[in-house]
């Protein structure tokens, strides 16, 4: 955690008895954490859906063949018709609010045609939807044992394999997660 409280830039990785389905063996990059809650985007769930799909959705003419066939992700379970892009701090577009000084999110539409055009950041994610909690929810989850937190780096938000990050997350901490017990507890 940072000295302020907030989990801004953290990576909350679900621990191995997380029940709920939208979650389970999830990484979670905490995008904006305040006294209102906290937003943040999966990181490690790809959809079927390609950045095409959604460029031909967007009714965006002649998209870049490069861009076209990289993966969006589920973002989390809210608000699944809007789209997130993560990306490197190279480039602000209308609506970016930066993570950390490696990470960016952007909610507007004009990364993505910057995207589809082949001008788009170098390191990028789309995702569909975000994981939100309200007030004191996130807090309340993390004294439960439903997460572990690590600061996040942009070499795991954007160069680790999908299926690797949730192991990679927790390993930063020195843990084998898929070695830990499914139980929770406090000693």
């Amino acid at each position: 955690m940072q000295t302020d409280g907030s989990l801004t830039n953290q990576l909350l990785i679900a621990m191995p008895g997380m029940l709920d389905p939208n979650f389970s063996t999830t990484v979670t990059l905490i995008c904006e954490h305040n006294d209102d809650g906290a937003l943040g985007i999966v990181i490690n769930r790809p959809t079927t859906l390609k950045l095409g799909g959604l460029f031909e959705q967007l009714a965006v003419d002649d998209p870049d063949t490069g861009a076209a066939g990289s993966p969006v992700l589920s973002g989390g379970p809210i608000g699944i018709e809007r789209g997130f892009v993560l990306h490197g701090p190279e480039r602000s577009y209308e609506n970016t609010l930066a993570v950390s000084e490696s990470i960016c999110l952007t909610l507007s539409r004009d990364i993505i045609d910057a995207m589809a055009t082949g001008e788009g950041p170098k390191q990028s994610l789309v995702a569909l939807g975000y994981a939100g909690w309200q007030a004191g929810q996130l807090e309340d989850e993390l004294l439960a044992n439903s997460w572990l937190n690590v600061p996040a780096t942009a070499e795991i938000v954007f160069d680790t394999p999908f299926q690797d990050r949730w192991n990679s997350a927790a390993r930063t901490l020195g843990i084998d997660i898929a070695r830990m017990s499914p139980d929770v507890g406090h000693a």
